[in-house]
């Protein structure tokens, strides 16, 4: 009778283990696989490397968390206005792709803590440099103001910009490249972005410094499951503490020496 007790102990702890886990990690710890979808093209967080690899800040994050979790890492790049019907339908386990937390989104998916805060910023030719000083110069018909859609960029563009001539683009790279190449005035999109491309182009464009607003940026998970939001914060936790996170940091925010590997 004790060893039927004690045997209907272990049963019940395992099972409480394993509910404790929640269905994504559960799924995880199964197939030994964590599957992330990002979306390539957004500097430094994910990024094609010349090789083709998926590479940046968000994606050295990943690689950590597939070792702590003792599972092989699997990257899937989906196109930004698709990313987060791809996580609720299951293409993948985690969103990691420099979004930030609004209240709209929180409304469709859960986020973990915040790992990062950026903000909006506006990339100007370098001709404009003397006349534009701030987001406010360029609130006026005569300024063709270029951003990417369904962003914050486009939020904030909308917002402090409402004069100017908006036209949104599907990526922020051909955005990017409308300032570069003449066509527009500026690009409203976040600072790192503008901040890497402008020193990639340091001839002809400009960030200006510093951004206009302040953004929190969180890794996205399917709702009803706290267990797999509360071991992203103990995971992000412990990268902060152990030195990990502000090594990742100063290779992708304080350098730019990777920028000589990527396309």
């Amino acid at each position: 009778m004790k060893f039927l007790a004690a045997l209907l102990a272990i049963v019940s702890f395992a099972a409480s283990a394993a509910d404790a886990d929640g269905p994504t990690l559960q799924r995880i710890r199964q197939s030994g696989e964590l599957r992330v979808g990002t979306e390539t093209g957004y500097m430094p967080f994910e990024m094609r490397s010349k090789s083709g690899e998926i590479v940046g800040f968000d994606m050295d994050i990943a690689r950590l968390m597939a070792r702590q979790l003792g599972v092989k890492l699997t990257l899937v790049n989906i196109s930004w206005d698709g990313i987060v019907p791809a996580l609720l339908t299951g293409k993948f386990d985690l969103l990691m792709a420099g979004m930030t937390i609004t209240e709209e989104r929180a409304r469709r998916v859960d986020f973990a803590d915040p790992y990062i805060e950026i903000g909006q910023s506006a990339l100007i030719p370098r001709s404009q440099a003397g006349r534009v000083k701030s987001i406010k110069d360029l609130d006026a018909p005569s300024f063709k103001i270029v951003t990417k859609l369904g962003t914050t960029g486009e939020i904030a563009a909308r917002k402090f910009l409402p004069h100017a001539n908006l036209r949104t683009f599907e990526t922020e790279a051909e955005a990017a490249m409308e300032v570069r190449n003449g066509r527009a005035d500026a690009l409203i999109y976040d600072s790192p972005f503008n901040m890497i491309f402008a020193a990639r182009h340091k001839d002809s464009l400009v960030n200006l410094q510093p951004p206009f607003t302040r953004e929190p940026l969180g890794w996205a998970v399917r709702k009803k499951d706290p267990a797999f939001v509360a071991w992203l914060n103990r995971f992000l936790a412990r990268i902060k503490a152990d030195g990990s996170y502000e090594a990742l940091h100063r290779k992708w925010f304080e350098s730019d020496a990777w920028l000589a590997d990527v396309n």
